[in-house]
């Protein structure tokens, strides 16, 4: 009896003259680019810079390919290095074969370098890029529907994945496609993460931390559905003893960060998108030059002031007033020494000259 099947494309490599344009290095790099254009934009809206995501991913994603081949090609060594294998197709990375967990390992790896450079701290950043990194992995499982792998066990349900290659150990018939589970899980996770980011304000870390720790959950049972060759450990495929350790680890480091650092950063990058300083930045310029104005304009007063009454004492020393001007004078002086400050006083006349000029006024009056 004919079933509805989801089917499985004939080859996973098209030529474009001698140029190779494979279908699973299609989905990576698009995933790559969703990635760093979703995370771009978190970035910026918690106070970052543009284009300060690109220039980080340019040292984590090629440490995260790394990561990922080291980690399938240690795991599944028997696969390159026993009896009539090839060492070489280890280094064929088109060909499949990346672990997700030496990916994010060695990809924070590279991470951590840009921000060091860049002087930001990678737990906001990676807290930026979480949900990009999560959407990625969803378009990068595609990858493996290219080349038929990453099966489950068989079954006759109306979305089952028919397998038509039988090289490798394939058998073909119709199977659970894991791939798909794990990538609308993903996709899940991805908007889990935005939606607890805006309620609960995750920071310093958390929002990468709950990426990682719901991912985990879904690996743990969508690995269980998987019949390719793995290592067992007591009963369980390696990746499910992976996937419980690193999710209590995620979990853990929740906790314990909401504890220590409450709240969000309050700056992620130095220069960022700062409107709101710029303006405050300006305000306190705009009052310090104002500030500066005043004191220059202060100077130069009292400076005046210092040079007229010197003239004013260097006039009286010099030249003796006649009688009826130095008495018209001496009321006015003797006012503006009420009203001068207490260091003007020494600029008046001794009271020895003023009783001299009245005696001289007095002579001149009865003459």
């Amino acid at each position: 009896m004919d079933i509805a099947y989801i089917p499985s494309p004939s080859h996973g490599v098209v030529h474009l003259g001698p140029i190779p344009l494979r279908g699973y290095a299609f989905c990576i790099i698009i995933g790559v680019f969703v990635a760093v254009w979703l995370g771009n934009k978190r970035w910026i809206a918690r106070g970052g810079r543009p284009g300060t995501v690109a220039d980080i991913a340019v040292w984590a994603v090629p440490f995260g390919l790394v990561g990922g081949r080291l980690y399938h090609v240690i795991t599944d060594y028997e696969l390159y290095f026993s009896d009539g294998r090839n060492w070489v197709d280890a280094f064929k990375v088109w060909q499949g074969g990346l672990g997700i967990w030496g990916a994010i390992a060695l990809g924070a790896v590279g991470a951590w370098i840009g921000c060091r450079r860049r002087g930001i701290p990678l737990p906001a950043w990676a807290d930026a890029l979480a949900p990009g990194i999560v959407f990625a992995q969803a378009i990068g499982r595609w990858g493996n529907w290219f080349n038929q792998e990453l099966y489950g066990k068989a079954t006759d349900v109306p979305w089952a994945l028919h397998i038509t290659s039988s090289t490798d150990g394939r058998v073909p018939g119709y199977y659970h496609p894991t791939f798909l589970y794990e990538s609308l899980w993903c996709v899940g996770v991805g908007f889990l993460v935005i939606w607890a980011d805006r309620r609960f304000t995750l920071g310093h870390g958390r929002a990468f931390a709950l990426y990682v720790a719901a991912y985990c959950v879904g690996r743990g049972w969508i690995e269980y559905m998987r019949v390719d060759d793995a290592h067992h450990i007591l009963g369980l495929r390696l990746n499910d003893w992976t996937a419980m350790v690193v999710f209590l680890l995620a979990v853990t480091y929740i906790v314990v960060s909401a504890r220590l650092r409450p709240g969000r950063e309050e700056v992620v990058e130095p220069d960022g998108d700062t409107s709101d300083g710029d303006a405050v930045a300006l305000d306190k310029k705009a009052d310090s030059e104002a500030d500066s104005k005043a004191d220059d304009e202060a100077d130069e007063t009292t400076g005046k002031k210092s040079d007229g009454k010197k003239l004013d004492g260097k006039k009286l020393d010099g030249k003796k007033p006649d009688a009826k001007t130095d008495t018209e004078s001496d009321g006015p002086a003797q006012s503006k020494e009420s009203v001068e400050p207490a260091e003007s006083e020494e600029l008046v006349e001794p009271e020895e000259s003023v009783e001299a000029a009245k005696g001289e006024a007095e002579s001149a009056k009865k003459v």
